[in-house]
């Protein structure tokens, strides 16, 4: 080894899911919306000032700030943005999550989570889901340097009520808090309000699913002023200027249309429950997915057979050769004609 290797951090890095290059697939693996961004993104686009790119866009990202904080009825000083959800999470990691007790999040969540830890040096343990692969509050009743999970969790999509985040909340008033919702929109009472009871609680969104611009990466955070006034801090000291001008001005215009955002949900969510009901007669089981997808395995035919079949239809669905769910599929739903595709392979595959 050179002198200077020594000097390199080394991490395991974060895998996101397959982005294929190829036309004419069914893209059913990154939790994506299927349908596009409201008719307003696209003329928020159209109007933007092309002069404008050779200036610097505003930091305090003024515009997006108070106008989620409207739509969500929170003070502007409640509410932090960053460049998607995953950037917002890392930003809290970094900020929040500095003592030398170990931070505490589920087994099977997101692998972002132990990324993080383990790139800032943060000790932390994994709480095992029960056998239903449920998220046990007790477990994280326990001395601890701060609390992180999913609602709905991921990639089983599984959602705990609202009273069972309040008792973890109860039970680490000494620590931070983070409720990661990335899918609460699709079925699920937000935490939200509970910022406003506890001041060291901090809930955490994102335009990618729901409001279908993943490619914009505009995610925020809902918090006391002074969680919020820290986040701020850190992300000053680090990039003073993470939202580009295009960014803000149409996550300005997809927050205002709030009749679209609920039209795509309600279209996202009716499919899933299709789905649900045709893969039920097909022979997979799967938790009760309350998000835009369904971690489903199948009773007889293992789910690494499966996703490589799948792959020869140009259908891609996500597969994690990880303990504990390495039988098992996440399926992002799609349009009703692309999940009637998806069937139609299962059908067929499965039946001969």
């Amino acid at each position: 080894m050179k002198a200077w290797e020594s000097n390199i951090r080394k991490v395991e890095p974060y895998v996101p899911g397959e982005q294929p290059k190829v036309q004419d697939v069914i893209k059913l693996n990154t939790n994506e919306n299927p349908y596009g961004p409201s008719e307003n993104v696209r003329k928020a686009m159209e109007a933007i000032d092309i002069d404008r790119c050779r200036l610097y866009p505003d930091p305090d990202v003024t515009k997006l700030v108070g106008s989620i904080a409207d739509y969500y009825g929170m003070d502007n000083n409640q509410v932090f943005v960053g460049v998607g959800s995953d950037d917002v999470l890392s930003m809290c990691f970094l900020t929040f999550f500095n003592g030398k007790k170990p931070v505490l999040f589920p087994d099977i969540t997101y692998s972002f989570y132990s990324v993080w830890a383990d790139l800032y040096r943060i000790p932390y343990e994994k709480q095992k889901l029960d056998d239903n692969m449920k998220i046990v509050p007790e477990d994280y009743y326990k001395e601890n340097g701060g609390v992180i999970f999913p609602n709905p969790n991921a990639p089983t999509g599984l959602l705990m009520d609202l009273d069972s985040v309040r008792d973890i909340i109860e039970h680490n008033k000494d620590v931070v808090v983070i409720v990661d919702e990335a899918y609460i929109d699709f079925g699920g009472v937000s935490a939200k309000d509970l910022v406003n009871e506890y001041d060291n609680v901090l809930v955490v969104q994102t335009f990618s699913k729901s409001r279908s611009m993943a490619g914009m990466r505009i995610g925020y955070a809902f918090g006391s002023k002074e969680l919020i006034k820290a986040l701020n801090d850190v992300k000053f000291s680090f990039n003073s200027y993470t939202m580009n001008m295009t960014s803000i001005d149409m996550g300005v215009a997809s927050i205002n249309d709030k009749k679209y955002f609920e039209e795509c949900v309600e279209r996202i969510t009716a499919t899933r429950e299709r789905t649900k009901e045709e893969l039920t007669k097909l022979g997979f089981t799967f938790p009760d997915s309350k998000a835009n997808f369904i971690f489903a395995t199948h009773r007889s035919v293992p789910a690494k057979e499966i996703f490589e079949k799948l792959k020869t239809w140009n259908i891609f669905v996500r597969y994690f050769a990880q303990p504990r769910i390495d039988n098992y599929l996440r399926i992002t739903i799609g349009t009703d004609e692309q999940m009637d595709r998806f069937l139609e392979f299962l059908r067929s595959y499965l039946n001969n």
